[in-house]
């Protein structure tokens, strides 16, 4: 999914030869506790986002250490990983039955559903996982809520939701269908990404294109926490796609490119053009209103996440295209740690990371 063979390939070659900036990319993972062997998992039977009842906690970091581990393995080949990995993944596709919560619950079966199966997927094929019971988790339990969100956004006006929600569970739907080999959920992905009628389609995520190869982000006028990371979900969209041999990073005239340099522009500290634009907000039938935005917000300006390598060497070093405000953040980035290196919260786990060690070219 956000890895081929070749790329574990080149990250062991890399790193077997102490060369830079893998080898900084490759202490940062070892250092995460996350990726220690022997990590125990704690898995639910039913995991709550939102409300008062809330233990999704649990599963991001299970997931983040299901990902590491795996990671540690197929660069180091040390089957004490693989075998942690195994294990966890194994724990909670025998305990997981359902996603619940208030709406957060759709940022549940989102996030934690891309991340989940990348993990699975790199463990495909290891003695002793089950591959298929974790396929019918991720398709009874992740991708439903995920796929009914895309279609009915829980209800609300079309517009209510921003960017990022649509943008990570368009990610679920694509990695649940790669993960059970399932065409019809990985075009359900595409064409929600490439023509879908909410906010987190391409066309809606980098609403307006600016002068200068810039792109204004949809939720520049909300938060920079937010901003980036739509940028980091609609990243691991287009690096999934691409490895499946489609072009999602290219479409619409790189696009994408254009919305990343915006916001990787203003959170540098430079300014940048905004097209003001109303927000409706509600649902049909139950309270409706609409906010004005009116200029980029300055709230949490420079946020850093690791999500810019990803982005920048598939640009530059993959495409030869410029993008320069993308390279300056992926510099002042480097190198990008994991869940767990970014604060103990849940947007300390928005990412699985380590694109330094992952994507360097």
């Amino acid at each position: 999914m956000l890895h081929t063979q070749a790329d574990f390939d080149r990250m062991a070659a890399k790193v077997a030869a102490g060369a830079q900036p893998w080898q900084s990319g490759w202490d940062r993972l070892t250092a995460n506790g996350h990726s220690h062997s022997g990590w125990k998992a704690r898995p639910a039977a039913t995991v709550y986002r939102g409300g008062a009842t809330q233990n999704y906690t649990v599963l991001y970091n299970d997931t983040h250490a299901a990902y590491q581990n795996a990671l540690r393995w197929k660069i180091s080949g040390d089957t004490t990983h693989a075998d942690t990995a195994r294990d966890i993944l194994n724990a909670w596709s025998t305990t997981l039955t359902k996603l619940d919560g208030n709406s957060d619950k759709f940022l549940a079966s989102g996030i934690y559903g891309y991340q989940f199966a990348n993990a699975a997927e790199i463990m495909r094929g290891y003695p002793g996982f089950d591959l298929a019971r974790c396929q019918h988790m991720m398709a009874s339990v992740f991708y439903p809520l995920a796929s009914d969100f895309l279609v009915h956004h829980n209800g609300a006006f079309i517009t209510n939701y921003w960017a990022n929600w649509d943008l990570c569970n368009v990610a679920a739907v694509l990695a649940i269908g790669i993960l059970c080999d399932d065409q019809a959920k990985v075009k359900e992905a595409v064409s929600y990404f490439t023509g879908g009628a909410g906010n987190g389609s391409i066309e809606h995520a980098v609403q307006f294109l600016q002068p200068g190869g810039l792109g204004q982000w949809q939720e520049s006028g909300r938060d920079q926490g937010h901003s980036t990371l739509g940028i980091g979900l609609a990243g691991a969209v287009c690096e999934m796609a691409w490895n499946q041999g489609i072009d999602l990073y290219g479409h619409d005239d790189n696009r994408f490119l254009k919305g990343c340099e915006y916001v990787a522009k203003y959170n540098l500290g430079q300014d940048v053009p905004f097209t003001g634009f109303t927000w409706k907000k509600g649902a049909p039938g139950v309270w409706s209103g609409s906010d004005e935005i009116t200029t980029v917000s300055p709230d949490s300006r420079g946020n850093v996440r690791p999500i810019w390598e990803m982005v920048y060497n598939h640009y530059v070093r993959r495409r030869g295209l410029s993008a320069p405000n993308t390279a300056a953040f992926a510099a002042k980035a480097r190198a990008e740690g994991g869940g767990g290196d970014y604060g103990p919260n849940s947007g300390g786990y928005d990412q699985l990371g380590f694109g330094t060690l992952a994507f360097s070219r």
